[in-house]
């Protein structure tokens, strides 16, 4: 709301509108009341303005929705693609800050940081309590669900732990970097999370993905597993997720998205036991964001002057799936 992503005076000096708020929910929002002549939307996907078939369709002029950062699971694709919506977001804008989030995660979960940390702040020196729940993270079977920007990166940083590394994807790595890396990969998740003391999911959330974590994939893992979700929260069942942790399939999940966005207060994966939650910032550490403010202004100066938006940012575009979203996303119709 503040920095307004340092857009306000490159727009209003070419002659255009710009919007800023934070009032996207319920009946009569600004968001709604501004959407039904708006050519353009633009949306962070931490703390989403949800661009459902309904907005779209009330939506007669717009043209371009772009995503001030990676996912454009808020964008209703399929309506999208109906209606002739260009979506864009930029790729790569925050992928390494998310990758080190999901290391951070994995540590302060094996190592059974946070209750430890806890411990300190609430003036206690009960050791045995803190070692309890922690291991070494050398040796383990890590994998991830996605091998793309960000799970790459995630492998990447966790070789020199000197861990047994595990990916699936819809797209098999290089040979090379499989070599390189000592990578095994699986077909599927099923196939492979059996196999993983940790799991991390990397992937977008499109059909194939939503709710791949129920019951029946999270009993496939090895009991006492950890499972780390940077990636969008409806890729897990999230009373499954509850029921693993408190019966013990689960050691840990450290989640950084959750489904609304912002969680009620009353959310369960705020009190589950052996959790790592935190409020969608994985990729908007100060780094990223001059990241993607950076790109957001690319793609609205490459829209405004005519010119083709660059073809890693597209995820929709011509009423299709394009660029970066063809590679990443499915759509359902």
């Amino acid at each position: 709301m503040s920095g307004e992503l340092g857009l306000r005076d490159f727009l209003e000096k070419a002659g255009h509108t710009l919007v800023v708020t934070s009032d996207k929910d319920g009946d009569g929002s600004v968001f709604d009341r501004e959407l039904a002549d708006a050519d353009v939307v633009i949306s962070q996907p931490f703390w989403p303005a949800y661009l459902t078939a309904e907005r779209i369709a009330a939506a007669k002029n717009l043209k371009l929705a772009v995503t001030a950062g990676i996912g454009s699971d808020h964008v209703d694709l399929d309506a999208a693609v109906a209606n002739g919506v260009t979506v864009a977001e930029v790729t790569y804008s925050n992928s390494i800050s998310v990758a080190e989030h999901v290391v951070m995660m994995t540590l302060s979960l094996v190592r059974n940081y946070l209750p430890s940390h806890q411990v300190v702040l609430d003036g206690g020196w009960n050791i045995a309590d803190c070692v309890a729940r922690s291991y070494d993270l050398e040796g383990m079977h890590v994998g991830t669900v996605a091998a793309g920007r960000i799970g790459l990166a995630v492998l990447r940083r966790l070789a020199p732990f000197e861990v047994r590394l595990h990916y699936t994807d819809r797209h098999r790595l290089p040979r090379e970097v499989e070599e390189e890396l000592g990578l095994t990969f699986h077909e599927s998740a099923a196939d492979m999370v059996p196999h993983c003391d940790v799991v991390t999911v990397n992937a977008p959330l499109h059909p194939e993905t939503e709710g791949l974590f129920g019951d029946e994939l999270l009993a496939r893992m090895k009991r006492g597993a950890y499972l780390i979700n940077t990636a969008r929260a409806r890729i897990v069942d999230r009373d499954a997720v509850e029921r693993a942790l408190r019966g013990g399939q689960l050691a840990g999940y450290a989640g950084d998205v959750w489904y609304p966005q912002p969680a009620p207060a009353d959310h369960p994966w705020r009190s589950m036991p052996h959790h790592g939650m935190t409020p969608h910032i994985s990729g908007s550490s100060l780094s990223a964001q001059a990241r993607y403010a950076a790109g957001t202004r690319e793609i609205l100066e490459s829209w405004l002057a005519g010119r083709p938006i660059r073809d890693a940012y597209l995820i929709v575009d011509g009423g299709a799936l394009a660029g970066t979203g063809a590679h990443s996303y499915s759509v359902t119709k």
